[in-house]
């Protein structure tokens, strides 16, 4: 099981080689694919809440908690995550997002909402069922993936 910890700055450039091959892709983020790194890093770092790592020595992923949106819907929040291409498949996103529910209760969010999980991440989204996340919309056609044309986003749900 890999330990979690808070990402420090001088974590950003391992980090950024881990997360620009993701959004270059342009294939589960609806992140522009041109991205700098200045922006990245503000997406990823400066922005959220509080941003993480797995690490068992090696970095296998990363992710973000942030409050999803302001004023009457303060009690909710995102996170998005990354997986390391060597980690997948070892159980990282997994702990990622126990932990990140776990630290968001704390932080004093009542519910955690996935704004787009595309529909053809199905290895995510049969994770996030199965850690109790219900599938409550389908955006038709709302995310233009490089290979696959037009695919559904789903809005992904939990109280917490």
């Amino acid at each position: 099981m890999p330990q979690i910890r808070r990402v420090e700055p001088a974590d950003w450039p391992i980090l950024w080689r881990m997360l620009e091959p993701v959004f270059r892709a342009g294939e589960t983020y609806a992140v522009a694919r041109d991205i700098s790194e200045a922006a990245a890093k503000t997406m990823w770092i400066d922005t959220p809440v509080e941003t993480y790592l797995a690490t068992d020595g090696d970095i296998l992923g990363t992710f973000y908690i942030k409050t999803n949106h302001q004023g009457g819907g303060a009690h909710v929040c995102n996170c998005g995550y990354v997986t390391a291409p060597m980690a997948q498949g070892r159980g990282v996103a997994s702990a990622m997002c126990t932990f990140s529910q776990t630290r968001a209760r704390e932080l004093g969010y009542r519910a955690m909402q996935f704004n787009m999980v595309l529909a053809s991440n199905g290895g995510a989204i049969a994770l996030w069922q199965k850690l109790g996340f219900d599938i409550v919309g389908t955006l038709p056609a709302a995310f233009d993936h490089p290979r696959l044309g037009m695919v559904d986003g789903h809005v992904m749900w939990k109280t917490l």
